[in-house]
């Protein structure tokens, strides 16, 4: 990945304190994920050196769908409504979410939380794993297993490592099907939705029988 090319350590937070300041001045740390209060990271780290690998060779990628409810008014009832987001490509067209390697000397969740602020400049509670794709890598002709999970996001960072170089939107499911440019990451959001929609139900018959 490329952009800010400086790893943040809370050991080091004095030395970037005026850039970070205006943006966690206003967050309350109980919204803030526990690997985000450890390691104060919203730049992007560079380099594959940390990179991790499976046994037969293939590249471990991490990212996450990250989600929101809106609430919309149908025929006079109030509802919800998902709407997902959706990071703009680094090369090329087209749209996808935020991913990117999952390295060495961090957990799978935390390189997920990682990849999340870096690209899309969001962060929130991660959630269930929606599965393991593999793939090959268009521009490098390496093999990848991508994984992905679900976020559902509770901040929205006005300034992130990627945002010159990407624009983000949240769209509904319907066009987020339409514009996901990767086959794999189309399929984790189909996993994401049935998801869902299995939990929807369930809250629903809860409601039900009370």
């Amino acid at each position: 990945m490329t952009g800010f090319s400086v790893s943040l350590i809370v050991s080091n937070f004095s030395n970037v304190a005026s850039y970070l300041s205006p943006i966690f001045e206003t967050i309350p740390s109980k919204v803030v994920p526990a690997q985000i209060e450890k390691v104060v990271s919203l730049v992007s780290r560079t380099g594959r050196d940390l990179q991790r690998y499976d046994n037969s060779g293939y590249r471990q990628v991490v990212g996450c769908v990250p989600y929101r409810y809106k609430t919309q008014q149908v025929n006079g009832t109030e509802s919800r409504a998902i709407e997902v987001l959706l990071i703009s490509a680094q090369k090329g067209k087209g749209m996808l979410f935020p991913k990117g390697g999952w390295e060495t000397d961090e957990s799978m969740e935390e390189a997920a939380l990682r990849e999340t602020i870096e690209e899309a400049g969001v962060t929130g509670e991660l959630e269930e794993k929606l599965g393991r794709w593999q793939y090959k890598s268009k521009r490098h002709n390496i093999l990848h297993h991508g994984y992905m999970f679900a976020l559902l996001v509770d901040q929205e960072f006005e300034r992130w490592p990627e945002a010159e170089m990407r624009q983000r939107k949240w769209v509904g499911l319907d066009e987020a099907r339409e514009v996901c440019q990767n086959w794999w990451m189309r399929e984790a959001l189909e996993a994401f939705v049935n998801l869902k929609g299995n939990a929807e139900e369930v809250e629903i018959e809860s409601r039900e029988d009370v």
